[in-house]
């Protein structure tokens, strides 16, 4: 059998009851990071006064999880078998979903234990009343793909979540605010640790409150999503017609209430 269990995102007291037994009756836990498990694994005995007894321990995360599956029959899930992601709800933004799809293919039992997640928390803790949410992860870190990405996000209907790390946030601050400055952001740092923080303002007013900061620690963002009326024209949707760079620019100007020109640079560069 696997379990999949989520570890904490920070406060190591947010470990289950449900979650501590499936790692003490484990066999074999597969990790996406084995020195973090075994860290973590050491900081719970201790704490709980525990004795975990597995001694197997396997990599397995996004750049080698092909290769691993490659080499596993369902005869081995005959054994407790358990996925950790180095913190939060495997397959949120972490490996996991390609061993639950082999459960699924090959007839083979497993469960998924509740708890920690960023998501989740960062959406209570938001102060919007969306009752729908669409979770995006990271955005890529740069090019193309980042850029369209990010336009269906801002152009979202739907409140959009994203993660950020410490190196990117402003940058991503600075590219909301490029498109719409007065769009708000709720931004948590740190969640369920020491450092724990939360803001909520406008995308022009974070980046100047954060451009003289230094920035530390892992980030979830959530923003303000479009208000549509009807079927609406997406950024993407202009800029994949073929038309001059002077007309697409006052499109999307109109779009976005940005000056033709700034749009007309954009697209040139």
């Amino acid at each position: 059998m696997l379990t999949l269990v989520p570890t904490p995102i920070g406060n190591l007291e947010d470990i289950s009851k449900r979650a501590i037994t499936a790692l003490l009756d484990a066999e074999l836990i597969f990790c996406e990071d084995t020195r973090v498990t075994k860290k973590l694994l050491q900081l719970l005995s201790q704490r709980e006064n525990l004795q975990f007894n597995c001694n197997e321990f396997k990599s397995f995360h996004s750049h080698n999880e092909k290769q691993i599956l490659k080499t596993l029959s369902p005869e081995d899930f005959e054994k407790n078998i358990v996925y950790v992601s180095d913190a939060g709800m495997p397959c949120v933004s972490d490996p996991g979903a390609s061993l639950v799809d082999f459960c699924i293919q090959n007839n083979i039992s497993y469960d998924v234990i509740p708890g920690a997640n960023a998501v989740l928390t960062a959406f209570a803790m938001s102060g919007f009343e969306q009752t729908e949410f669409t979770f995006y992860g990271f955005l890529a870190h740069k090019g193309k793909e980042r850029h369209q990405k990010l336009s269906q996000v801002m152009q979202s209907s739907i409140l959009p979540i994203l993660y950020e790390s410490p190196h990117r946030l402003l940058k991503t601050i600075e590219e909301i605010k490029n498109i719409d400055e007065n769009r708000t952001i709720f931004l948590a740092k740190e969640l369920t640790k020491l450092h724990q923080k939360i803001y909520k303002d406008t995308a022009l007013n974070l980046f100047e409150q954060f451009k003289n900061e230094n920035i530390k620690g892992e980030w979830v963002i959530i923003i303000e999503p479009t208000k549509t009326q009807g079927e609406s024209i997406e950024l993407s949707d202009i800029e994949e017609l073929d038309l001059a760079p002077k007309v697409k620019a006052k499109l999307i100007a109109k779009l976005t209430g940005k000056s033709v020109k700034e749009i007309y640079n954009q697209l040139s560069q």
